[in-house]
């Protein structure tokens, strides 16, 4: 029997080429895994059929000496990244059953790797909220206290992590999809460097700010989906080469920078959450470290900024999704009530924020806050520049809340503010990672995030690996 709860990619791989067990073997452990749990849980929105002829191939190359890091790893993938030939509805009605006529870039190179993708996983609707429960297909539940949300919107592909129903997962971040879904489950959730990843194949919330990134258990293994996704594409202009020979040299005493008065001296943080950071961050001054206070003024104005620029673009991106060209189509009397009912199929958080969004584009009203809204955010990347001339890394709680109870954030500005601590690195464009450190007294995983300055994704990495060590220590 396959111990799912401790494997490691490194150690399944390790397994796999020494004969300890078949591809095919781990496909069926984890596909027996999400028979028993998934119907509880909801994280899978679809399994695949053909996930052992999958792991039949990654046997082959196996027994073929061409086997890589993550050939025959099984991987879950979130409903908005395309899979030629899937079902990709980014959780909604206005795409059901739509089918995907191409791969993402991201999917192209995992399947050049060998990896075996068991099924498309829930999210918000088009990514957008900050815990699962915007999706058209009913919430997905957090494993550690089912009646509690899993967060989002890549809670579907956190879930699956956290409850051994994938050894690691893909996810997209654009104000903290992959990171705070990562804290609630107890998981790590990796932000790439803007661009460090295409986006090409990935269904458009907020161009400016989307990444693709990791869900895996440990940092080494975001790191190695990582390092197999990343890159230049020409398919995509924003994406770019990260040239490791740029990572900072190490240094004798890792300097951490904390912005105290932003992260811990203000309402609405969780007695729990400031606890379990600052015995964090004790842990990681024994471990050697030099803790920093660091000023980052404009990062008042982060969530603020956040909430204009990413419903501005999202207004944008989700102009398209009219019936005509693909999806469902509402037929009515005429052209434009076919168009009015058809976009009737969006949920109400989705509308929301195209009305908000097509509100602060419209004439009048784009200089006073679409136009302030970039400003804010020039001068919110310039305050991460110059932080991190001081420091290596700067840290705060991943979310200043546990994962609350479904239908507890009804009032949509509760569940956004949410999301204080992630959109920062969102707007700056930096890498973050979100790291388990802890739980509270009733056992509700908490997560510490750690941002580097922007292409040093490599440096980041590690950094977080031992850091990961200290504070796996500090759980136990």
């Amino acid at each position: 029997m396959i111990a799912l709860k401790t494997l490691t990619i490194r150690k399944a791989h390790n397994a796999l080429v020494n004969g300890e067990y078949s591809a095919l073997e781990l496909a069926e452990a984890y596909l027996a895994e999400i028979e028993k749990k998934n119907k509880e849980l909801n994280a899978y929105l679809e399994v695949f059929a053909d996930v052992r002829g999958q792991a039949k191939e990654a046997d082959k190359k196996i027994k073929d000496g061409k086997a890589g890091m993550l050939t025959g790893i099984p991987l879950a993938v979130k409903d908005n990244i395309l899979i030629k030939g899937r079902r990709a509805s980014a959780a909604s009605k206005i795409l059901e059953g739509y089918v995907a006529p191409y791969d993402a870039t991201a999917i192209q190179k995992l399947k050049d790797a060998g990896a075996v993708f068991l099924g498309r996983t829930n999210c918000d609707e088009f990514a957008m909220g900050g815990s699962t429960e915007n999706s058209a297909y009913g919430v997905t539940k957090n494993p550690h206290d089912t009646n509690r949300v899993a967060g989002g919107s890549s809670g579907g592909s956190a879930v699956a992590v956290a409850a051994d129903l994938a050894l690691a997962a893909l996810g997209s971040d654009t104000g903290g999809s992959v990171r705070q879904p990562a804290s609630f489950c107890g998981v790590v959730g990796f932000k790439p460097t803007y661009g460090a990843v295409s986006r090409s194949g990935l269904i458009a919330m907020g161009s400016s700010l989307d990444c693709i990134g990791p869900i895996a258990k440990t940092v080494e293994d975001a790191k190695l989906i990582f390092d197999c996704i990343r890159g230049k594409d020409a398919l995509d202009s924003t994406s770019i080469e990260l040239l490791t020979v740029n990572s900072k040299p190490p240094t004798k005493k890792l300097k951490i920078g904390i912005p105290w008065k932003f992260c811990i001296a203000r309402s609405g943080i969780d007695t729990e959450v400031i606890q379990d950071f600052n015995a964090s961050i004790e842990k990681l001054r024994d471990a050697n470290a030099e803790i920093i206070d660091v000023e980052l003024p404009n990062l008042q104005y982060a969530l603020a900024c956040y909430y204009i620029i990413m419903p501005a673009e999202a207004s944008a991106n989700l102009a398209r999704f009219d019936g005509v060209k693909y999806g469902p189509r509402v037929s009515g009397s005429n052209g434009i009530n076919d168009y009015f009912k058809t976009r009737a199929l969006f949920g109400k958080e989705v509308r929301r924020r195209i009305i908000l969004g097509t509100y602060v584009l419209s004439a009048g009203y784009y200089d006073a806050y679409y136009g302030k809204a970039l400003a804010a955010r020039s001068l919110i990347r310039a305050d991460f520049e110059k932080a991190f001339d001081k420091v290596d890394i700067i840290t705060v709680p991943t979310s200043p809340i546990p994962a609350w109870k479904i239908g507890e954030k009804e009032d949509p500005l509760s569940a956004y503010l949410a999301d204080i601590f992630t959109v920062t690195a969102n707007l700056a464009g930096i890498p973050a990672i979100s790291i388990p450190s802890g739980k509270t007294k009733s056992g509700l995983p908490l997560g510490l995030q750690i941002m580097a300055g922007a292409g040093e994704d490599e440096n980041l990495f590690n950094i977080c690996i031992p850091l990961e060590a200290a504070l796996l220590r500090k759980r136990d």
